[in-house]
């Protein structure tokens, strides 16, 4: 897929809307609930933090972006900088890091769905999701931005409506009810109860909650002035921030943290016992579409990178070529059997799958990031305070890196990750031997 149709037609605020569709979804209306497992009521630090880093990344995206927009994007740039390797082991690290946020969010989905149906099997219910995405992909780019900027404004609503039945019911509670007020004070004492190790552990779920970004940068090319590329960013990732940090605030003022668990949303979990009628199934339908939209960006990306990667012959050429919908039905085919793996995986071992892929998918996340930061310092002619700012955000990934090793099932993602990491660089290996050869001939 190309963005040719669209190239030029954007407007900044559009960016903006479209990096909230990208981004607010199952990282955070899921996977909130394992930040705050990890750190309690401090998640809110977490959040804050890799609000920070995120910020940090994305401006370095962007610069990059401005200066040459190219529709490779950070793989492109990376190979710019630092030769043919780079841009191939960088591109399928970005691809693997996608392929399992787009598992974590089919079994999300899932799991949101079984809050209606609890005896639905978990494989139909992602089998299903899977089609439908699939389907609004080949619809071409710009159904994805029509379809991502009507699901951005309704996540956006579901979230905002949260918020507001959050402080009628905290309001509520400081009238006189006993019930609210325990939960806010025993948050309140216990701020800290987990640490600064708490914090520690819970940071890269926080991170995962801002993944989304790189898809910004991929879009970069279609705005009508790519210098306005940073106002869009920094729009988003405010009113992104903003957005969480009151959440989750208000939901640690309704119910003691540990009423949290990772397998329901919190947003779910500080509603569910005031039985208001209908809000709930509101907010859980609206958080299926907010998963459902965000797991299509996630295709996206994918057929983007590996459309790229074909282009370039740094995966196989045949997955470039396209059919009558101008999009690369090969590439679609891909997708689908990575889609299909992820369905056999959650229904093999359905117990703890969310928990592994979003870590996995997290630091392959993040490792991409990492690299964009490499990139920008040996691509751009930085300034004193650039730098401070680039070995802030790198010293903020490998500090989220370090923190999956304290802790059981964090630590089972990150071999995970380690493991796609070597297989992706033993591919490097040979393919730099094969490109020598083809030098030499």
């Amino acid at each position: 897929m190309t963005s040719k149709t669209s190239k030029g037609r954007m407007s900044w605020w559009q960016l903006s809307l479209l990096g909230v569709g990208c981004t607010l979804g199952t990282g955070f209306f899921l996977g909130t609930s394992m930040a705050i497992e990890k750190s309690g009521p401090a998640v809110l630090i977490s959040f804050l933090v890799a609000a920070i880093g995120t910020y940090f990344v994305y401006d370095a995206l962007v610069m990059m972006s401005v200066d040459n927009p190219e529709k490779g994007s950070f793989r492109t740039y990376a190979k710019q900088a630092f030769g043919k390797w780079a841009g191939f082991s960088n591109g399928w690290v970005y691809l693997m890091s996608e392929m399992l946020i787009m598992g974590s969010q089919l079994m999300a989905l899932g799991i949101f769905t079984r809050f209606w149906f609890p005896s639905l099997p978990l494989w139909i219910a992602t089998s299903i999701y899977a089609v439908l995405g699939l389907l609004v992909i080949l619809t071409g780019m710009k159904g994805f931005e029509n379809f991502q900027h009507i699901f951005g404004v309704l996540k956006t609503a579901a979230i905002v409506m949260f918020i507001v039945v959050a402080i009628m019911l905290v309001f509520k509670g400081l009238n006189g009810e006993a019930r609210h007020m325990d939960a806010f004070i025993e948050n309140y004492r216990s701020f800290f109860s987990e640490g600064v190790t708490g914090i520690w552990l819970g940071l890269l779920y926080a991170f995962y909650a801002f993944g989304g970004i790189e898809v910004m940068g991929l879009l970069v090319i279609d705005l009508k002035d790519p210098k306005q590329a940073p106002k869009a960013g920094k729009v988003m990732i405010v009113v992104l921030t903003t957005i969480y940090v009151m959440a989750i605030a208000l939901a640690l003022m309704l119910v003691p943290w540990g009423d949290f668990h990772v397998d329901k949303s919190p947003f779910i979990s500080a509603l569910e016992n005031f039985h208001i009628p209908y809000v709930t199934d509101i907010i859980n339908g609206i958080l299926i579409i907010a998963g459902f939209s965000t797991m299509v960006a996630s295709l996206y990306a994918v057929l983007t990178i590996i459309t790229t990667l074909a282009e370039d012959r740094d995966a196989p050429a045949c997955l470039a070529k396209k059919g009558k919908m101008n999009v690369p039905l090969p590439a679609l085919l891909f997708l689908a059997s990575g889609l299909i793996i992820t369905i056999v995986i959650g229904f093999l071992i359905p117990e703890k799958i969310f928990e592994y892929l979003i870590t996995a998918a997290g630091l392959m996340l993040i490792y991409n990031w990492l690299f964009i930061l490499v990139t920008y310092a040996k691509l751009m002619d930085l300034t004193t305070a650039q730098h401070v700012k680039n070995g802030i955000g790198m010293g903020l990934i490998v500090f989220t890196v370090s923190g999956t090793l304290g802790e059981k099932t964090s630590r089972l993602g990150f071999y995970v990750s380690l493991l796609f990491i070597v297989l992706i660089a033993i591919a490097t290996l040979l393919m730099m031997k094969k490109w020598r050869k083809h030098q030499r001939i």
